[in-house]
């Protein structure tokens, strides 16, 4: 098996170098295929696998239509971080006494050559070293400058290389050149035709400089722009960052303007003040980084904060302008909990940073600092329940309702503990009707239904005088006799205590408290000291335990409920996680057989995991691969069938 993954490891490598050389090519003759967003993801995941593969040394190369010519500044590629975190960890060994960042524009690199002060050729960026010589076409865009001069007309006796970016601008673009995919590829397309027109239509953003005689006219990074803008070059706006955290709030607001902007920028250049020419020459910089932005994250508003109610908790959301985030119009995200808005400072008008990097659910990360004559004003939190009027409880990490007999906390732990015991044929509108009736407002009236009292539910009166029996009301009543037994895990985790699942209850049970006693006897920091558990989970669980005390009793002593005991069945110790369709039941079914006979079942492939089931062994799925890695068993679900019955 471990072979296996190896060839399959190999094969992904083989097709991901294959995908890059086949966009870095189609990129750089102006016929770019997909986005930059997803060339990185492709990018990230070979260096991931194979961090030395000659492919991440190779940048693009050019048609044959020109003639070729030798950079004077290597043309390389710069290393990347996609967000935040992965910036923060090249600052850790970058740190500088400042970071000097600029835009990361988003077109086709050029380098203009000159000799005293004039224009000989303009290079394309080829391989890194040779590109294609278009100096006819680029003496037409807007930007290029055939001779340079000082602003009070004299030559600049200048010779050496000035690197910039060929862009459209969104305005040309949508004027001319609509049926174009979008600016970077209309611009490279056009820089390239052979009889140079729509050059006029482009546009020179310039940011790098080297003189190969004479004494160099700028010392540092930020003389270098000065200086670039004194010869008439366009360049970007340069920040200069005392701190990562600032890089990183530059970055943010960065965001939030380029929809405003005339051009394409996909991130941000850091570097440091002083000019490093041996770095420069390297295919792949390493004291400068490109910051780019990331479809996982944009900046947006906060308009108004809503509080959904779960149970007893109130969880604030978020209500923004809309932003695009991975393909998906996003315009609500989490708040976690009142700590989290203290620690945010959010009000209602703040600029927000909002991510979903695999996240189902977005969230607010950040919040940018307040403009001049921006207008917030603090958010107001609900201060009694809607349900019953008890004052809510601020406990920081949560807010919620602290009344137990609170019809909408009743409610919803009953509609919690059909689903987790997994009653199927208890539909919630029967149960609403129910509640409302006042026919069960307890977990412990579920189990005095009868047949009889489910009638009415099934029936109106004419049919009950006929027939007097129901068949969906016998259904519903055989199917919560069927769930009198069942695991310690399950029992606790259908009380719907915040937070408390029951994979978490399983974790208290496999570190010894085995029994409903011994749970309910647990002190705060003995839960605490249980991996997976902190100090605010252990106290909501132990207040959880004590509240619905009274009823766990009373359910197990009096014989409604049925607990599994603990340490003994054919599948005692060993874990399972089920992958893909299966034939003779549901999922749900086979882990509650799992259950049943003593084992745990996982949701992931873990190296603790005994056997993983599925009914495609030899499939080459993510999780079979890492069962493979692990070297766990991989089984069907008869050889599973066959263990549970031993």
């Amino acid at each position: 098996m471990a072979d296996l993954f190896d060839i399959d490891e190999t094969k992904r490598i083989s097709e991901l170098a294959t995908l890059i050389k086949k966009y870095q090519d189609s990129y750089y003759n102006g016929e770019g295929e997909i986005s930059d967003a997803e060339f990185d993801k492709l990018w990230d995941e070979l260096k991931s696998l194979d961090p030395e593969n000659p492919v991440l040394k190779r940048v693009g190369a050019d048609s044959g239509n020109f003639a070729k010519i030798r950079h004077i500044m290597p043309m390389g590629s710069q290393e990347k971080a996609a967000n935040p975190e992965q910036f923060l960890a090249w600052t850790k060994n970058h740190a500088y006494p400042e970071y000097l960042v600029e835009y990361k524009l988003d077109g086709a690199s050029l380098e203009l050559q000159y000799s005293h002060g004039e224009l000989l050729r303009a290079v394309t960026r080829g391989d890194g070293t040779i590109g294609d010589d278009i100096t006819p076409n680029a003496r037409k865009m807007q930007g290029v400058q055939a001779g340079l001069f000082d602003r009070d007309s004299n030559k600049i006796d200048f010779t050496g290389a000035v690197r910039g970016e060929v862009i459209m601008t969104h305005t040309v673009h949508e004027k001319f050149y609509a049926d174009k995919a979008n600016c970077r590829n209309a611009a490279n397309g056009l820089m390239k035709r052979k009889d140079g027109s729509g050059s006029e239509n482009l546009c020179l953003m310039t940011y790098d400089a080297l003189a190969t005689e004479g004494e160099s006219p700028f010392s540092d990074e930020e003389g270098k722009i000065n200086w670039l803008k004194s010869c008439g070059f366009n360049t970007s706006p340069l920040k200069i960052c005392k701190t990562p955290d600032e890089v990183i709030e530059y970055r943010a607001e960065v965001m939030e303007i380029r929809k405003n902007l005339d051009y394409d920028i996909d991130g941000l250049v850091i570097k440091e003040r002083r000019i490093d020419l041996e770095d420069a020459s390297r295919a792949r910089p390493d004291r400068q980084i490109a910051f780019k932005f990331s479809l996982e994250e944009a900046v947006s508003i906060l308009r108004e904060v809503e509080w959904s109610e779960s149970g007893a908790t109130y969880t604030p959301v978020a209500i923004f302008d809309e932003v695009q985030l991975n393909g998906t119009t996003v315009q609500r995200a989490s708040l976690a909990n009142p700590d989290t808005m203290r620690a945010l400072g959010v009000k209602i008008g703040s600029r927000v940073v909002v991510v979903k990097r695999g996240e189902i659910i977005p969230k607010i990360e950040s919040v940018l600092v307040e403009e001049a004559g921006q207008e917030t004003h603090a958010i107001v939190f609900p201060h009694k329940c809607e349900t019953c009027g008890s004052e809510l409880v601020d406990e920081g990490s949560r807010l919620y309702c602290p009344n137990k007999n609170c019809s909408k906390r009743v409610l919803h732990q009953l509609q919690k503990w059909i689903g987790v015991v997994d009653i199927r044929d208890f539909g919630d509108t029967l149960l609403r009707e129910l509640f409302k009736n006042k026919e069960v407002t307890s977990i412990s009236d579920i189990y005095r239904l009868t047949a009889e009292k489910l009638v009415p539910y099934f029936l109106n009166e004419e049919s009950i005088e006929s027939q007097k029996d129901s068949l969906g009301a016998k259904k519903v009543y055989e199917s919560i006799q069927n769930h009198r037994r069942m695991s310690l895990a399950t029992f606790i985790g259908g009380f719907d205590i915040e937070g408390i699942g029951e994979t978490m209850v399983q974790k208290l049970i496999d570190s010894g408290f085995t029994s409903l006693e011994k749970l309910l006897s647990a002190t705060e920091e003995e839960i605490a000291a249980v991996y997976g558990f902190a100090e605010i989970t252990a106290k909501i669980f132990a207040e959880g335990l004590a509240e619905n005390k009274e009823e766990m009793l009373a359910l197990t002593e009096s014989g409604t409920i049925e607990l599994e005991q603990i340490g003994g069945g054919a599948l005692a110790g060993k874990s399972f996680c089920f992958t893909g369709e299966l034939h003779t039941m549901k999922r749900a079914d086979a882990e509650n057989l799992v259950k049943k006979a003593g084992g745990s079942c996982k949701s992931s492939v873990t190296k603790d995991l005994s056997y993983l089931v599925t009914n495609d062994t030899s499939s080459g799925s993510s999780k079979n691969q890492k069962a493979a890695k692990f070297g766990i068993p991989i089984i069907n679900e008869e050889e599973f069938l066959q263990m549970v019955k031993k």
